[in-house]
């Protein structure tokens, strides 16, 4: 069993910025697509961002284009977002999530991710 396990979540003022790490628990080697998505108060979750096998391809979500961007470092099997210009409507419960591949919309259904992550909250305060 695959555990995603994620880091860097934390409180921010409106204009600040996050960067959220990502990396399998207990494995050495990792060819998956990568996805971002998050989860606010009484809300559906969302995706966010997904980056492809060699971080060629990546998409986001409308709300996050020109403030976040998706990396990923396979040296460390580990997938980033860095997220500037921070706004309160970011605050959610972000979540990562592996996917063996992904093609078309299917990059941006979580029905397409096998593991995911417990979560790792961003608050973002006016």
């Amino acid at each position: 069993q695959v555990r995603l396990v994620e880091s860097g979540g934390g409180g921010v003022r409106t204009g600040g910025s996050l960067r959220l790490s990502c990396a399998p628990s207990g494995r050495t080697s990792w060819r998956y697509v990568m996805g971002w998505f998050r989860q606010a108060p009484g809300k559906e979750r969302e995706f966010v961002a997904f980056i492809g096998f060699t971080g060629g391809a990546t998409n986001y979500a409308d709300s996050v284009k020109g403030r976040f961007t998706i990396s990923r470092d396979d040296a460390k099997n580990t997938v980033y977002l860095q997220m500037n210009t921070l706004k309160p409507e970011d605050t959610a419960l972000y979540y990562c999530a592996a996917a063996p591949g992904c093609s078309g919309y299917g990059c941006y259904d979580q029905a397409t991710y096998d593991y995911w992550g417990q979560g790792t909250q961003v608050t973002v305060s006016s």
